[in-house]
């Protein structure tokens, strides 16, 4: 007997329920562990996300000693063609989650189902599964604090074990695909990526756990200090699972294990949201937002897309942005609210232009995070916080540090002065830009646009 296990958000081996799955289901059969490099969604990242997907396909093919299945195509096609190819009796996955990937899941099971191959979903992406956690009404919380301290109080498995031995069968790969994947890795302005691979993404667990917990609930709102784990660009394809690292903070009783918790169970709150309301993908949650009045200024927007906006923290994170495929958390805030409220333009706009760069870029969290930001989604925000972006980076980069490490036109001024160039005589002479708005203007325009929209 034979089965194929189909990966798609969940590239590794240990606590994988479906690979668990698949394995028992072939018996003393054959196993096929597939991966399909869909042409629609390939094109849809930039060239260091699909880099970061290449490098992390070739990890774990490495630990499956070779036997990692590629293909190529439309996975409605690909994979009932390849069950077909090898007399699968079962297709296994990790049951997805978002809305797209629910329907291709439901036109595959189904065609599967007409030539009599079984379908079995185990598993999620998630420590509770979307859906699950709700309240005593069996409603869908719309709030985080309520949400968190329930999924807290409904806790979740144990990790799955990890299989010791696994009956693998290579189906040949798609000439397609591993070109695809060769020509992402070869790319000329990449640059350096993380490790790659499950054991690359246990090691950065294991020495940030061991070195930065204890000073996250400090240092993780600091952009120029390394107080984050770093761990979303393997959480967002699966390397790593979240009931991993929640199973490493169990006997953890201090401020930072239970901050990152919290931050753990907010990817959990936007994916159960996106579960319930799969419009907010790209629609406002809050539908009476609609009336808000949005401009399209392409000449600010590209400068807020390349970091010549005027404003240093607003410029820094952009630059990272480009450069590493990864934005700090607090700087991802500043600068989504740069582009909703100084700005005036519809969140979307943005989270495309994340989601095609950023190496953790996840449909639920980055679009739900930024209608958090521009507080058109969950309530923790409302419209009129509008977030400053001197005082922001005078807060969290008190000395200047991240900003003169991703705008060098400002490197010549010390502590607090990258922030605010406008106040030296010397702010300027190296290049940097005059500010292309005025945030006390534009702050008070965005109010009064929140005002109209209440008529």
């Amino acid at each position: 007997m034979t089965s194929v296990l189909w990966l798609r958000r969940d590239l590794r081996r240990r606590d994988h329920p479906a690979l668990l799955a698949a394995r028992d289901a072939a018996g003393d059969g054959d196993l096929v562990v597939a991966f399909v490099v869909d042409p629609r969604l390939w094109a849809g990242g930039g060239s260091v996300r699909r880099a970061w997907l290449a490098a992390n396909l070739r990890a774990l093919d490495e630990s499956l000693d070779g036997n990692l299945t590629l293909l190529h195509g439309n996975p409605r096609a690909v994979v009932p063609e390849l069950a077909k190819r090898v007399g699968a009796s079962s297709v296994h996955v990790t049951r997805e989650t978002t809305p797209v990937g629910r329907f291709r899941d439901e036109v595959v099971a189904e065609r599967l189902g007409g030539s009599g191959i079984e379908w079995v979903e185990t598993g999620t992406p998630y420590a509770v599964g979307p859906g699950i956690v709700v309240n005593g009404s069996g409603d869908p919380y719309k709030v985080f604090t309520p949400f968190s301290k329930a999924w807290r109080a409904h806790g979740w498995p144990d990790p799955a074990p990890t299989p010791r031995s696994l009956p693998l069968r290579h189906a040949r790969n798609d000439a397609d695909a591993t070109a695809a994947l060769d020509a992402a890795l070869s790319s000329s302005d990449l640059p350096e990526l993380p490790e790659a691979g499950e054991e690359a993404a246990l090691r950065r667990w294991r020495s940030w756990r061991d070195g930065g917990l204890d000073g996250y609930s400090d240092d993780r709102n600091r952009p120029d200090l390394d107080g984050t784990s770093r761990l979303s660009t393997y959480l967002k394809l699966g390397v790593l699972h979240p009931r991993t690292l929640l199973a490493d903070l169990a006997g953890e009783r201090g401020k930072g294990a239970h901050v990152f918790e919290s931050e753990l169970a907010w990817r959990e709150f936007y994916a159960d949201v996106l579960w319930h309301q799969p419009r907010t993908a790209w629609e406002d949650l809050r539908t009476e937002m609609g009336r808000m009045r949005y401009d399209e200024p392409q000449d600010a927007i590209e400068a807020w897309k390349s970091g010549h906006t005027g404003y240093p923290i607003v410029d820094a994170g952009m630059r990272q942005l480009l450069a590493e495929g990864w934005m700090h958390n607090r700087v991802r805030m500043i600068t989504a609210s740069f582009l909703t409220k100084d700005l005036h333009v519809w969140w979307p706009l943005g989270a495309r232009h994340f989601l095609e760069h950023l190496l953790d870029g996840d449909i639920a969290s980055n679009n739900h995070g930024w209608q958090w930001v521009a507080g058109t989604g969950t309530d923790a925000s409302p419209y009129f916080r509008v977030f400053n972006p001197v005082t922001q980076g005078m807060r969290f980069d008190p000395d200047g540090a991240y900003v003169r490490r991703w705008v060098p036109e400002l490197a010549h001024l010390a502590g607090k002065a990258a922030h605010e160039p406008w106040e030296h005589d010397d702010g300027y002479a190296h290049g940097y830009p005059q500010r292309i708005v005025d945030h006390a203007a534009e702050r008070v325009e965005a109010l009064e646009r929140l005002e109209a929209t209440k008529g």
